[in-house]
């Protein structure tokens, strides 16, 4: 498959700048409300990286949008799941920071949670237009 310069941006751009956005956002000292909820900062990781994991799963799906879909499925979480481990990394070195095993794990949870929802809207979106 050619794939043009314009769809890498469009595909992958979005990713590079969430990135960056979770970068800066982690290199701020920590700006969580003391709240009624408990555990609201797991709550805010698997959100998070439910985005990077389906941004990085729709740039993917660029290159092979139909064969090998158990491998892309793989390699977008073990990407996002990736990066999270390096933010926590990260982290550690950041002011009012703590690098948690636990945040790695609502990383990872979360970017499986992700590339899912975004393989089932796009089964959901493809079985719509076979209908038409």
């Amino acid at each position: 498959m050619k794939v043009k310069y314009k769809n890498l941006l469009f595909y992958w751009f979005p990713v590079f700048f969430y990135c960056l956005f979770i970068y800066i956002q982690s290199s701020c000292p920590s700006i969580c409300p003391n709240n009624e909820f408990p555990h609201f900062d797991k709550l805010c990781h698997i959100t998070a990286y439910a985005v990077l994991g389906g941004l990085i799963y729709r740039a993917l799906r660029l290159f092979q949008p139909r064969y090998n879909l158990m491998l892309l499925i793989i390699c977008s979480i073990f990407l996002s799941g990736f990066y999270g481990i390096i933010d926590e990394f990260h982290q550690s070195f950041v002011s009012y920071r703590v690098s948690d095993f636990w945040d790695v794990l609502a990383d990872i949870i979360g970017s499986i949670c992700g590339v899912l929802l975004y393989q089932v809207f796009v089964a959901v979106r493809e079985l719509g237009l076979r209908r038409v």
